[in-house]
This record gives structure tokens, sequence and C-alpha cells, in this order.
């Protein structure tokens, strides 16, 4: 259970929008308040036709604002004084159509002129229809507010108001309270790794065989986005060198896209020096030697003799490199005696550490949420690490890495 006694002196700045999952706003203040949390709210024109202004204010005890044209508002608390005054913006429920008006910048009313000129960060909370959510456009908004560095809260699955079944119900005020409180004991906690820089490599790799083709595999870079995303959140200064994923770019890292091994190589030398190079990127061992500058043609001769050879050891190269990072930690998949041969990979590449999992046909770690991994130490010790979520991963490794560096010089 969430302890909540962090919310004590806390300020939300509370974007109600139209939707009928509004009526669980009131609720929310309610349950803020008890948690001396001060609320105010900003009521859209659309939010107004399901709850109404009176309502908020007796929760809130305080001015509803609603518009933006309004002088004695604007006088009293402009709308750049309103949006900065919050230690967090919460928008609840975050319909289809704020959350296109975020994605897009725009500035039309005063809940978004709000969230345009804040400086505190934004928590959206989803409610629609599960059709509009899973909708591209939907989603494509999500991803780009999500690489901005919005949190998010749900949306849950359920029965909607209008009978259909799915994903688009807005997440419960407890879950809410939930994720105010977390993002407030992440951002208040102590950052062991501040003043440490990080290189963290994620995703795949395309080697071209002509213009239209490549060899490839099927890591999701999921694993490697999160360790970024954990270290960053432990203070680091990450530089983050990612083959082509379908994934945000997480919020806070700088962000390095490449395509090929040889090109992630330059990016990660380029990112030199570091405290600590974490190598999760499932690298092509393999590409063609000479890829082909015009589409390669089906012809009665048969199929064309690709001649392959081997593409650069980037772990090993940054192992071995004079500006060898302190801490070099790197990934072994294996479909069998995993534990054995990432040992024997750890020796060979030069690595201090080395993360091993299984990728075993049926055991979805790429491409899925879970992960099971064994870390290999310097002194050849082997930790057992339960099934856990990628994030779950990156958070455990990145403390080992915190506590391991904890001491040292940079």
């Amino acid at each position: 259970m969430i302890d909540h006694s962090n919310l004590a002196g806390k300020r939300v700045l509370l974007v109600i929008a139209g939707g009928i999952a509004a009526y669980k706003c009131l609720e929310l203040i309610r349950r803020l308040r008890e948690r001396g949390c001060s609320v105010r709210a900003i009521l859209t024109r659309a939010g107004a036709q399901f709850v109404t202004p009176l309502s908020v204010q007796a929760l809130t005890e305080d001015k509803v604002y609603q518009d933006l044209w309004s002088l004695t508002d604007e006088s009293e608390m402009g709308h750049i004084q309103l949006s900065r005054s919050a230690d967090l913006m919460v928008v609840a429920p975050a319909t289809a159509n704020i959350l296109a008006r975020m994605a897009a910048g725009m500035a039309d009313d005063l809940a978004t002129t709000a969230l345009l000129a804040t400086d505190k960060p934004v928590l959206v909370a989803p409610a629609m229809n599960m059709r509009m959510w899973l909708h591209p456009a939907t989603q494509a908004n999500m991803d780009l507010l999500v690489s901005r560095g919005v949190l998010r809260v749900g949306p849950n699955e359920g029965e909607m108001a209008c009978h259909e079944y799915g994903p688009g119900r807005m997440a419960e005020p407890m879950e809410i309270i939930d994720a105010i409180s977390t993002y407030f004991a992440e951002r208040d906690a102590p950052k062991p790794l501040a003043g440490r820089k990080a290189l963290v490599t994620s995703g795949p790799t395309h080697e071209p065989i002509d213009p239209v083709r490549y060899i490839a595999n099927r890591s999701s870079g999921k694993q490697g986005h999160a360790i970024a995303a954990a270290l960053h959140r432990l203070g680091t200064e990450v530089t983050l060198v990612t083959g082509p994923t379908r994934l945000p770019d997480p919020p806070g890292c700088t962000v390095r896209h490449i395509e090929s091994a040889r090109d992630m190589l330059a990016a990660c030398e380029a990112a030199l020096p570091v405290d600590v190079a974490v190598f999760a990127a499932a690298v092509a061992d393999w590409r063609v030697k000479d890829a082909c500058g015009r589409k390669l043609k089906k012809d009665s001769g048969g199929p064309p003799v690709l001649e392959l050879c081997e593409n650069p050891d980037i772990l090993a190269t940054v192992s071995k490199s004079p500006q060898r990072p302190a801490l070099v930690i790197g990934f072994a998949a294996e479909t069998g005696n995993v534990v054995e041969y990432a040992r024997a990979k750890r020796v060979r590449k030069g690595c201090d550490w080395i993360v091993a999992n299984d990728v075993s046909l049926g055991t979805t770690t790429f491409g899925g949420s879970d992960n099971t991994v064994h870390l290999i130490r310097a002194d050849d010790t082997v930790e057992d690490w339960p099934t856990m979520d990628k994030d779950a991963v990156a958070a455990r490794l990145a403390e080992s890495i915190a506590a391991h560096l904890k001491g040292s010089i940079s």
C-alpha cells in the first residue's frame, strides 16, 4: 500500500475536461484534501456539462477557474501564475480532445493555455470510448506526450457508459492519488547517481541488404529504454543510443537514433567518457559485406548469394577503450545454457557484469513486458532474479549500479 503522507502541503492544479468520468473528480478532490493536499480547479466548458462549478468550489474551497478572458481572473491570478502556482498539474478526465490539443500545443481555452504555459509536471488520466482510445491518432498523441515527459495513469479496462467493454475507463480516484504520491516520492527521493553519466544501448540494429531489405532481430527495446529511464530517475545524465523501435524516447535522456551496428558503435564512442555503460541492445552479429545500392530483383538465376561479415563488437570495443567506463555491463540473450554461456561471454568481452536472459521461443522476452534475468558480477557470482516486468528489472539494476558506484570517484 502506498504511503500518501507526502501529499501534505502539496498543491495540485486539476483540469476537469468534458467526459462522463468527470464525476469521479469530486471524489478525487475530497480524497486529496483529506490528505492535506490543496487543490485548485480549472473546469472546461465541456467539463461543466458533467459537474457544476458550485460542487467543485465547495470541495476545493477555492475559486473555480473557467474563462481565459475574465479580466477579474487575469488581474488577480493570470493564466501564467495559475499554471505555475501548483506542484503538479493533473488532467482528469483526459479526453481524446484535450490530449490531441495538448499534443498539438494548442492554447484555445484556459485549460490548454495553462497546460502550455506551465513549467510543472503534468499527469493525465485518460478516459474515453475504447475505440477512441485505441485509435492510432490517440495512441500517437499519447506517445508524443509521454516522450515530452507527461505522466499517465490508466486507462483501465471495463464497461463503458456506452455499454462497450474494453480499455478507456478513467482510473479510480485512489489510483490517481497513488500516481500523484508516487510522483512526489520519486521527485523527492535521494539521487544516488547525481553527477554521474551513463551510456545505454537499446533495441535491434538493421543491417541493409539493399535499399529496402535488412537483417534484424525481434528486440523491442523495452528493456534498454527502461534501464535508461531508471538511471535517469536516480540522477544520472543518460545518453541512450537506440536502434529502430516503436517506443517513445525516455523523458530526460539524450537519445541518439541509429540504424546499423557501425552507427551504434560510432554513437557510443562519441558519448564517452561516462561512468557506467549498459549494453542492452541486441546488435546483429553479421552484416552483408557489400550491400546492394539498388533493390535486388528476382530472376531465373535463383536467390542472390549474400556474403556476410562480422559487425564490430561494441561491448568488447568499449570494454578495451582508453576511455573505458568504471562499470561496463553487457547483456547475453541466450536460448540454452543461459548462465554458462553468459559467464564465458563476460570473460571474452572483458566487461564487468553481464545480465543473462532466456530468449527462447515461448519466453516472450523479446517483445514482451516481462523478463527473467541472472546478474553475473566480476567475481563470477550469480544473482538469480525472479520474473519481473522490465521496468522492475531496470529499477533493480539501476539500484545495483548505484550501490556499486557509491563512493567511487568520477
